[in-house]
């Protein structure tokens, strides 16, 4: 079992850009706007990843702000996640799936959030006392899948999380209870310097009600050492792990750092499972990817990658599902319903006209 160290290494978080020693008065300056409409978090041990030195290294892309996203007006709610809350914190859009809003913060706030609403003002989408989402979640057998997400459920204290995965696991009909993270990439000490936290969750993950564990790993450098002890120490507590994270301009869109991320997760015991499309949400275009240019850079990627490392589906999470997409030629773009809130498009494959400047769906033109 991997080593748990003591807390002497306990990261300090930094709630202001003012704050980060590796930008220069002229930046904080240029970047004060940004942070007035978004709001940035990081810590000291994240911030250390970043080669100040390389004005494009993938790390001060993820956290530091952009001033870029102040031109971007799209809306903040883009795939309308009010339309599928359903009790205080509690979004439900799959049949056996729901969502438990459970934390409202993160170790970081990543600048491409789709999400970054939670961390504004006024916001009510999060429920810190979970007894009826937990009731909602009771009373619907058809529910066997919970996501705990928010924010971050793993910045919660452990006994707090206790309370949520203890009232979840005595659900009969819960088989499968997920935590959506990026703690083990932010502050992987969380993980491996908090035994109750690792004891807890071999006490909880039992042969019939697994627990999962989303990791958010965007490039090979969130990788470091300490970030596979923290991989190695769930491993052990007999977590299952997986990775989703979105295709990025300027961090992971290449072919070759994207196979890297993905050999270094599977050699590492952290199964890549997702790369998403990234949502046109407010402030997030300076990020996004056109669909046909990440299509084409995913394959490329697969001819470095090991079959254990490819396993990955590129998708976008649209307010109508989940849509895989499966291909393009010279004049089309093939779509698949991986997950569907109308379980009769499940599975279904739509066609639209090939358009290299689209980035979601609704940028597409169906084939009459």
């Amino acid at each position: 079992m991997a080593k748990i160290e003591s807390k002497k290494n306990a990261v300090k978080y930094v709630n202001g850009i003012d704050k980060v020693a590796g930008l220069t008065a002229k930046e904080l300056q240029a970047l004060e706007s940004v942070c007035d409409k978004y709001s940035f978090r990081a810590n000291d041990y994240y911030l250390s990843l970043i080669d100040w030195k390389n004005e494009n290294d993938p790390i001060r892309r993820i956290i530091i702000p952009d001033a870029a996203e102040l031109d971007d007006n799209g809306k903040l709610d883009a795939c309308n996640e009010k339309a599928i809350t359903v009790a205080p914190g509690v979004q439900h859009k799959y049949k056996h799936t729901a969502l438990l809003l459970c934390n409202e913060t993160c170790g970081g706030f990543c600048r491409y959030c789709f999400r970054k609403r939670l961390f504004m003002e006024d916001n009510a989408e999060v429920a810190v006392d979970t007894t009826q989402g937990i009731e909602y979640i009771k009373s619907h057998p058809e529910i066997t899948n919970v996501l705990l997400t928010g924010g971050d459920p793993l910045l919660l204290s452990t006994e707090h999380l206790e309370y949520i995965i203890k009232e979840l696991h005595a659900i009969e009909h819960v088989k499968i209870i997920r935590i959506g993270s990026k703690m083990p990439s932010f502050n992987p000490m969380r993980i491996t310097e908090d035994g109750a936290l690792l004891r807890m969750l071999r006490k909880y993950s039992a042969p019939e009600t697994r627990i999962y564990i989303m990791t958010h790993f965007d490039h090979p450098n969130e990788l470091t050492p300490q970030a596979i002890d923290a991989i190695q120490a769930l491993n052990d507590a007999g977590v299952t792990l997986c990775n989703q994270c979105p295709i990025l301009k300027g961090v992971n869109d290449d072919p070759n750092i994207l196979a890297d991320l993905y050999n270094k997760l599977a050699f590492s015991g952290c199964a890549p499972y997702y790369l998403f499309q990234c949502r046109p949400t407010a402030g997030n275009k300076p990020y996004a990817v056109s669909m046909t240019r990440a299509y084409f850079m995913f394959e490329e990627s697969k001819k470095y990658a090991s079959g254990t490392a490819i396993r990955a589906k590129y998708v976008m999470s649209h307010s109508s599902g989940k849509i895989e997409i499966i291909g393009i030629d010279e004049k089309h773009i093939y779509l698949k319903y991986h997950r569907a809130q109308n379980t009769d498009l499940i599975g279904k494959v739509f066609v639209y006209k090939r358009d290299d400047n689209a980035y979601w769906l609704d940028d597409l033109e169906p084939v009459s």
